[in-house]
């Protein structure tokens, strides 16, 4: 134990002596929490919608207003005529055009279906279906509004009654910052790892650590608790501003994370030293790291349900660590997930992190013979 802390102690002092390294491991991390908590988001508001009045009447006017009183639209542009549809949209000065046909008024008081046209941008679909939705619900109102001044039987309520489990008033934030613990935990200990071994043999240490009383074991140690102690840290500073500066609530339990998180950070710890004994240079290490991270983002399931994916790429994803953790990040902090339910996915991420922590080990006898 003297040895593996000894070397344990000197990573550390490798990273935390240089006041710029002391800055990468704080400031970055904290600023992309902040960034991506309101950056990365599904939402749409302050969109630009055109407006093609061809009924000029009360309920016409009345549709202007509320549209203009909503959050979602920042600006209602007014379209001159049917010729003019193509090139606000083509131009992207609107993500949709509303043409309100010429007896919108007259159909509304009579209780009949009125004229009324959404042409929206399908080159941004997600934000288009989403616009839709809200114009969807505004007519539905302004329907319901004009039947009751007009005397008319109210339209039926719809008798599908939703409820939104674990997020009740459907805030993003939520979802991210949860999201953003794993992937910015990950992505931190994969550099800090990565750059490990890699900046030895740019030094010409690691051969000197190679031939020191260290075994292959012992340098795995000591080389995986620095990044651990790291990620812990970085886990623990996420978890304190999810809760008290962006106010996620946390239902779960603070062993079965910590726990759940020791076992992730173990499997990225590995994957990072397998990046590094590959590589002969930090940059080259660097680039290693986001070659992974790019693609473990994309396949974990935080942009797209991974069972929206072709069944061979949900095969592929089992291997991704954050893939797993981010099940049990989101499960504790909005929906109290129980022992069982954590261990099912921690089983993959403790198989993963002996694979790879295996592997590295390997390579490292590798170089000794």
């Amino acid at each position: 134990m003297g040895r593996i802390l000894a070397l344990v102690v000197k990573e550390l002092l490798a990273l935390l002596r240089d006041p710029k390294g002391r800055m990468v491991l704080i400031g970055p991390p904290v600023l992309q929490l902040f960034i991506f908590s309101y950056a990365a988001t599904l939402e749409v508001s302050n969109v630009r919608i055109g407006l093609l009045d061809r009924d000029n009447g009360a309920w016409s006017a009345e549709l202007l207003q509320r549209l203009e009183a909503s959050d979602t639209f920042a600006e209602i542009v007014p379209v001159d005529g049917v010729q003019a549809i193509d090139r606000l949209i083509d131009q992207r000065r609107v993500i949709a055009v509303l043409h309100v046909g010429p007896t919108f008024s007259r159909d509304l008081m009579a209780g009949s279906d009125a004229a009324v046209q959404l042409l929206l941008d399908g080159r941004r679909s997600n934000a288009a279906q989403i616009v839709d939705g809200y114009v969807r619900r505004l007519l539905a109102d302004l329907n319901r509004d004009a039947r009751a001044r007009a005397g008319l039987p109210a339209v039926p309520d719809d008798p599908l009654v939703v409820r939104h489990w674990f997020n009740p008033t459907l805030e993003y934030q939520w979802f991210t910052v949860p999201s953003l613990l794993a992937m910015l935990t990950m992505l931190m200990g994969l550099i800090v790892t990565s750059l490990s071994v890699a900046r030895e043999r740019e030094l010409g240490t690691f051969d000197q650590l190679l031939v020191s009383p260290l075994t292959p074991a012992q340098i795995l140690a000591g080389k995986s608790l620095p990044p651990l102690l790291v990620g812990l840290f970085h886990g623990t500073l996420f978890l304190l501003a999810a809760i008290f500066i962006f106010r996620v609530p946390f239902t779960g339990s603070l062993a079965l994370l910590y726990g759940s998180l020791v076992v992730y950070l173990a499997a990225v710890i590995g994957i990072g030293l397998f990046i590094s004994s590959l590589c002969a240079t930090q940059q080259q290490a660097i680039l290693g790291s986001f070659l992974f991270a790019a693609p473990a983002v994309l396949l974990s399931g935080f942009a797209t349900p991974v069972e929206n994916m072709p069944e061979w790429l949900q095969t592929a994803t089992l291997i991704n660590p954050l893939r797993h953790f981010l099940v049990i990040v989101k499960g504790l902090f909005l929906k109290d997930m129980p022992l069982e339910t954590v261990a099912a996915s921690v089983l993959p991420l403790a198989l993963i992190a002996l694979v790879t922590l295996g592997t590295a080990a390997w390579l490292f006898r590798r170089r000794l013979g």
